[in-house]
């Protein structure tokens, strides 16, 4: 069974694709069996599709999202629309069945952590099920100290589980802020590593810049996936 790490975020929008696809796509790269995966998908699908465009195929569609829903809600919302029902254990299953054809199974989460999946069940009992390692993803900019402590100290209970922040920048020009909270949320995290991710450009989530940008942020990869 492969190594599984889980991307979450402290909001929709905060990166994780781009962390997901990027860390694929360093790990392909250094020749490590690694597939990646979105389970829960609303709206637009080019999540799903970045990730199919780095693992070329190894994976079906319906084995990479097995849950899309075209109405762009939360997942559980747009099943009860649909007229469906994800189960946690429906969701352990598909994870499960990818994570035993790799190495190292990236999951990219929807929305934040407790965003309802399924029914009764989010990304925090997704999390807390698969005893897998964690990434939070959060946007470093006024605002993330409180936003990253909140999801950090949602997560499961449990010591055993690796823990890691990143902290993206989507602004050329960022606010003050951005020059201090990495200390300050490593400071009040205490163990938890805390890493940066630089501005990347404004297509940041394309294949070439993912390209283009991993010797600059190869470091940044390695630390995540330690």
């Amino acid at each position: 069974m492969a190594r599984i790490l889980f991307v979450t975020g402290t909001d929709t929008g905060v990166g994780k694709t781009l962390v997901a696809a990027s860390l694929l796509f360093h790990l392909r790269r250094q020749g490590i069996s690694a597939l990646a995966m979105k389970p829960f998908c609303s709206g637009s699908r080019a999540d799903v599709q970045l990730l199919q465009s780095i693992q070329r195929g190894a994976i079906a569609d319906q084995e990479a999202n097995p849950f899309y829903f075209r109405e762009p809600l939360a997942p559980s919302i747009a099943a009860r629309k649909a007229g469906k029902e994800i189960t946690l254990r429906d969701t352990l299953d598909r994870i499960r069945s990818i994570a035993s054809r790799c190495e190292r199974l990236i999951v990219e989460g929807a929305g934040g952590l407790f965003a309802p999946l399924g029914a009764g069940f989010n990304a925090a009992d997704l999390i807390a099920a698969l005893e897998c390692d964690v990434c939070v993803v959060a946007a470093n900019k006024l605002g993330t100290i409180n936003h990253t402590l909140l999801t950090v100290r949602a997560l499961p209970s449990n010591d055993s589980l690796p823990v890691k922040v990143l902290l993206t920048q989507a602004k050329r020009r960022p606010d003050p802020s951005t020059r201090t909270n990495a200390a300050m949320i490593s400071e009040l995290l205490g163990e938890i590593p805390v890493v940066s991710l630089p501005y990347l450009g404004p297509r940041a989530a394309t294949i070439p810049s993912i390209r283009r940008n991993q010797l600059k942020t190869e470091a940044v990869w390695e630390a995540i996936q330690a």
